[in-house]
């Protein structure tokens, strides 16, 4: 069925395939917990089924006024969240380069000292009261998303004796049904963290590493405000981006 108010179809053909030289290997060793979440049989692939190319559409309703400002939408009145203050924008873009209107983004991550929000973080960083890490947003009719929020530190992890996450926004990305969703993560340009990280490192390919690193655009920035970094997300095709949970394509 066609979205309501729309006259698009969805899209029910064949998707083209991901080129998995361009993709991660599922094990690298170097990053522990690969170990026990990669499969130990050959990977299937499955054309997909109805209900997973039709379902439910996701509404504008559905959003609130601040979900896209995750420096308000989690502090008390008159006050915001702490840190360097940030604009994300960019396009979800299909294989051949086309805007995906209507698709749901959902984004999460730490605060400015490199803490989340979640009970079993043991991180030393304080918590900010006021902000809560995380924000929705849907893409526009050109594929176009944009939100605020403050730039998340990078905090160690128990991977090795001394391993650091570069400063990183998690997206999940859901299209038409729910049985259509795929997560990446974005950094920031100019971090040297990035090389030495073992997620990114698991990424044979650097210009592969380079699609998931956000570029500073000093055009797009509000002066005396906020900076702008601008961040694409291919969905599918020979050169999609980096996707955590479908490895196997897309």
């Amino acid at each position: 069925m066609p979205e309501p108010g729309s006259n698009r179809m969805p899209e029910t053909g064949a998707f083209f395939q991901r080129d998995r030289t361009w993709h991660p290997p599922v094990l690298t060793p170097d990053y522990k917990t690969s170990v026990l979440r990669s499969p130990q049989k050959a990977l299937l692939a499955f054309d997909n089924t109805a209900s997973e190319l039709t379902g439910p559409v996701f509404g504008h309703a559905m959003l609130g006024e601040l979900d896209n400002d995750l420096i308000h939408n989690f502090a008390r009145p008159g006050e915001s969240a702490i840190g360097e203050r940030i604009i994300v924008y960019g396009r979800v873009l299909d294989e051949r380069g086309k805007g995906v209107p209507g698709a749901l983004l959902e984004f999460w991550q730490a605060n400015s000292g490199g803490r989340y929000r979640h009970k079993k973080d043991g991180y030393l960083a304080p918590l900010d009261p006021n902000f809560g890490g995380c924000g929705r947003t849907i893409t526009g009719e050109d594929g176009g998303y944009a939100f605020r929020t403050v730039k998340p530190g990078p905090y160690p992890w128990p991977n090795g004796p001394n391993d650091w996450r570069p400063s990183h926004i998690h997206f999940s990305i859901f299209g038409h049904a729910f049985a259509q969703r795929l997560i990446t993560q974005m950094y920031f340009e100019g971090d040297p963290l990035i090389w030495h990280c073992p997620i990114v490192r698991g990424i044979r390919d650097r210009a592969a590493i380079e699609t998931l690193i956000a570029a500073l655009d000093m055009q797009a920035t509000i002066p005396m405000d906020a900076r702008a970094y601008k961040f694409d997300i291919v969905l599918r095709g020979w050169r999609a981006s980096l996707f955590e949970n479908r490895p196997e394509g897309n």
